[in-house]
């Protein structure tokens, strides 16, 4: 069925007009889909989500991983719909951050302090300030995860790091010790920055033993980045799957099921740093006149009450297992299973897409991308809910099965072409507008 984006398109051009990039996140832009396929939605139910031409989608990605148990999960609406109906913000604490602080560090046992925040750069960036005012050292190491933070320190580290002073930042090689001893050897590190895991990478044997280790022999502070790994991991992030405990820790995207909330965790011995009951130089940590709202924060315990007593790690998990195996076998049915694949940890699934010479392709993505549009899949991974069904996997294997078999097309081909409308997809975060860039409506 080869849908409708008429007036998404037309809305798209014209955030365009008002809105830099026609989105407030990068990792949402039209240049991150199909030319002339950028669906604009209007509402969601459980995966399900419509756009403003009527075309209804199963969606993966969830929110950029921060919706875990549906949209519109209905514990979680009610209990916000309660909470803001008795006020939102005030001038003083509230009862509500006590409670959700209290639920926060029982699922966290090696924090001893939380701060909540409104995103997750927000949480990154105050574990930074916290660390060198810890240690007296400016330098941050990092590891090859893609992304950490809209601020300085890491953007500093991008290709698209114009108006940005040059960032006191290294990086070493995840699963790799010794590049991150090295990296600890040459610098007075402040901390040391890392996912425990990733979609694609479990941590080798010993790996973040060995990181814990290598912190505390330099003096220099281990964080985790659990943003992905908090709630669907597991309610403890990847520190409670692994066993090893940070001196920080910063969480968000599905803490809140897609509301707004993100938070620094610690031990006591950094946190107070930014507290009242210290002798030292204050931090200025974390103050955010939004950052204690009521909705989220009862979002938040809704959602904790959820992963007590549903277990949604298990539901998304089984979905994502059964998805990928599904894909893979009509991949390995077609030949085409070097070409294209469904990887990852079963919860926080990726497709790769390769060319014929088997490197990975933006426009053999952006064919599988449209195929799967066309085909009522939204996503740009395969990123699971618990609200996805049997039904709902069983709709998106077939559409692989469909997209699939003109990838094979290209790939007898030898290319794209004559088969994808439009230009591919480019990295989110480049130095340039092109290759996608947008004509203004001025220019020729």
């Amino acid at each position: 069925m080869m849908r409708n984006f008429q007036l998404s398109n037309a809305i798209q051009h014209r955030l365009h007009d008002l809105v830099p990039g026609g989105a407030h996140t990068y990792a949402r832009g039209a240049d991150q889909y199909p030319e002339f396929m950028t669906p604009v939605l209007v509402r969601g139910s459980g995966c399900r989500v419509w756009d403003c031409d009527g075309n209804e989608f199963v969606e993966y990605g969830m929110g950029l991983r921060s919706v875990t148990l549906g949209h519109g999960y209905r514990p979680v609406v009610d209990a916000v719909t309660r909470t803001i109906a008795e006020g939102v913000n005030f001038s003083r604490p509230t009862e509500l951050e006590l409670l959700a602080a209290q639920d926060f560090l029982d699922l966290v046992p090696g924090a001893d302090m939380v701060k909540f925040a409104k995103n997750g750069s927000d949480a990154t960036t105050a574990a930074v300030r916290l660390a060198r005012a810890a240690t007296g050292r400016e330098t941050i190491a990092i590891s090859d995860s893609p992304f950490f933070s809209v601020d300085d320190w890491f953007i500093g580290t991008t290709p698209m790091n114009a108006g940005i002073p040059e960032a006191d930042t290294v990086r070493f090689r995840y699963n790799d010790l010794p590049s991150l001893a090295a990296a600890l050897e040459a610098h007075p590190v402040a901390c040391v920055f890392l996912e425990a895991a990733t979609a694609l990478h479990s941590p080798a044997p010993g790996f973040l033993e060995g990181v814990r280790a290598l912190c505390d022999r330099h003096g220099a502070l281990l964080v985790f980045d659990e943003m992905i790994t908090g709630f669907r991991w597991s309610a403890s992030g990847a520190q409670g799957v692994y066993g090893v405990t940070p001196d920080l820790s910063c969480w968000g995207k599905a803490m809140g099921n897609g509301f707004p909330i993100s938070a620094l965790a610690g031990k006591r011995e950094y946190m107070e740093l930014g507290g009242l009951r210290t002798d030292a130089e204050r931090v200025f940590l974390l103050s955010t006149t939004h950052g204690p709202e009521t909705g989220s924060l009862a979002a938040f315990r809704a959602v904790v009450r959820a992963y007590a007593t549903t277990d949604p790690i298990a539901r998304m998990e089984a979905a994502g297992r059964r998805l990928a195996d599904g894909v893979n076998a009509i991949a390995a049915e077609l030949g085409i299973a070097d070409h294209l694949q469904v990887t990852g940890r079963p919860s926080c699934l990726v497709f790769l897409t390769k060319d014929p010479d088997g490197n990975p392709s933006q426009p053999y993505r952006t064919l599988f991308l449209q195929e799967l549009l066309d085909r009522g899949v939204l996503g740009q991974s395969f990123v699971t809910s618990a609200a996805h069904t049997d039904a709902d996997i069983d709709h998106t294997i077939e559409a692989c099965r469909e997209a699939a078999t003109i990838y094979r097309k290209a790939l007898e081909n030898g290319s794209v072409d004559g088969l994808l409308n439009g230009r591919p997809v480019a990295p989110a975060i480049r130095r340039y507008a092109e290759p996608r860039r947008i004509a203004t409506r001025t220019e020729p």
